[in-house]
């Protein structure tokens, strides 16, 4: 091939998708490097506050926004009256439930809710699993929650009322549920994370370990700005025509 019977000559249109193309693929790398940067700051907050002593909950009134994803504990009752399954919540790969019960603590007149863990579903979707609750007080720890993750919501099981057995909902909220049960909350939730005999999974899996997808995606759109500027010059260089003069050098 001689180099001197080839040119650059980019056409109009190939510019503005080449330009296009670059602009997209690096501003959404960007994006979701942005994303992936966000959720390691979050993870290692949460990890640093798994390390750390557990905060017992402050009687009164208190800023909830400083014990969200801190190890707390809190003292009191499970009430299993007031069971409530999260349903089509998945681990590893299973379907199942996330338990969640009332913890009525000691020496007040409000529970906080707790996200025991979770229990694999049964065959039979009518038939649901036992749970187990830990009778007398209880001791346990975790990581405070403003809120729960919030799925497509078909609301409460119909005829469901609190007291009897458990409840299968979509989602949960602290305000949802002490409409519901009737009891005083306190005003953030607990992430169980520490052992009880109740056979429940408390290997919680977190989004922001998601931070590895986001990483993912942020080299697929880089990668598509460099071969849209690959392809531009490719594509810009074409032979020169028979009665183009002779070539240069």
């Amino acid at each position: 091939m001689t180099p001197g019977a080839y040119r650059f000559r980019p056409r109009w249109w190939g510019v503005l998708l080449a330009a296009g193309g670059c602009a997209a693929g690096i501003a959404l790398g960007q994006w979701q490097s942005g994303r992936a940067e966000t959720r390691r700051a979050v993870l290692a907050s949460i990890e640093a506050a798994a390390r750390a002593p557990a905060i017992d909950l402050p009687a009164g009134a208190y800023d909830p926004a400083s014990l969200v994803r801190h190890r707390v504990a809190a003292t009191g009752e499970f009430l299993p009256g007031y069971t409530v399954l999260l349903d089509y919540r998945m681990h590893r790969g299973r379907p199942g439930y996330h338990v969640v019960q009332p913890l009525r603590l000691a020496g007040r007149d409000e529970a906080v809710i707790v996200l025991r863990g979770w229990i694999a579903a049964r065959a039979n979707r009518e038939d649901l699993p036992p749970i187990v609750t830990p009778k007398g007080v209880q001791r346990i720890e975790g990581l405070a929650l403003e809120r729960l993750p919030q799925y497509l919501d078909a609301g409460p099981q119909a005829g469901c009322p609190p007291g009897g057995a458990a409840c299968v909902w979509q989602n949960l909220s602290r305000e949802k549920f002490a409409a519901w049960s009737g009891i005083s909350t306190a005003p953030v939730l607990i992430e169980q994370t520490s052992a009880l005999a109740d056979g429940l999974d408390r290997d919680w899996e977190r989004a922001e370990t998601g931070y590895l997808k986001n990483e993912m995606y942020a080299l697929q759109w880089y990668s598509l700005a460099a071969l849209s500027a690959v392809l531009f010059i490719v594509l810009s260089i074409r032979r020169r025509p028979p009665n183009d003069g002779p070539a240069v050098g």
